[in-house]
């Protein structure tokens, strides 16, 4: 990284139509919406400025900028569809925050709303490794529950096989390749991979491994019935989780 400060653009994608979780950026959470909760980690950052908010949802947007985060477009509607790959609105908030703010971005850190129990800890830790290493991006993972060597299937022809076999037999979780699981915590990138590229796969990727606690994906009502048992119980929760969970 250059003497200089770099500039870190904090995006948070929040559109309005989701379908599983209907209106899910807005559900409460824990007495707030559910985005603010990754608006209050991100503004605790030391890296992430300026944060922003990508949506087409006026709605949305109103509950962002009053939970402290800045809304200073709104996203066209053929890029928050149901099928609108988000790295198009990645993309797409790298071109409007340079003309915005006249001059280059360096780094863009994903923070999908989805992960309200990450930790200032977990994306800063994500940035500081994409820097001091060569790759185009770095993601969070966790620790996968199910393993596609052992006891993972598919359906072929009305039989199930295994999902990737091994030319060993593999009998035991602890024999097979270790696999992990993609959070949806940070995604910290370089600018120009990001311009440049189609996909996040399209690069060379690092992974920051964190805690499953930390990691959990709202993706159904379930998801959120138990993040609300979590924030309720907090003490079945690590510390940096029960900071994030704070509700002043």
């Amino acid at each position: 990284m250059s003497s200089k400060e770099p500039t870190v653009l904090g995006l948070i994608c929040a559109r309005g139509g989701s379908k599983r979780v209907p209106r899910k950026n807005l559900r409460p959470l824990g007495g707030k919406p559910l985005i603010a909760h990754t608006i209050q980690t991100a503004l605790q950052c030391r890296y992430v400025s300026p944060l922003i908010v990508s949506t087409e949802d006026e709605e949305i947007a109103k509950v962002a900028k009053r939970w402290g985060a800045d809304v200073p477009f709104m996203r066209p509607a053929p890029l928050a569809a149901d099928d609108s790959a988000e790295w198009l609105s990645w993309q797409h908030a790298l071109i409007q925050m340079e003309r915005i703010l006249e001059k280059r971005i360096d780094y863009l850190i994903g923070l999908p709303t989805t992960s309200p129990f990450r930790s200032t800890e977990d994306i800063d830790g994500c940035f500081q490794k994409l820097i001091h290493s060569d790759a185009d991006a770095v993601i969070t993972l966790c620790e996968a529950d199910r393993n596609p060597y052992f006891n993972m299937v598919t359906l072929q022809d009305s039989w199930l096989k295994i999902a990737i076999p091994s030319a060993k037999r593999v009998v035991r979780t602890q024999e097979a390749p270790t696999v992990y699981g993609i959070t949806t915590v940070a995604y910290a990138c370089r600018r120009d991979f990001v311009l440049n590229s189609e996909s996040l796969f399209d690069g060379k990727i690092q992974g920051v491994l964190v805690p499953k606690e930390r990691a959990l994906d709202i993706d159904t009502e379930i998801d959120l019935k138990f993040a609300e048992f979590l924030i309720q119980n907090q003490e079945l929760v690590s510390p940096p989780v029960r900071r994030a969970l704070k509700t002043d």
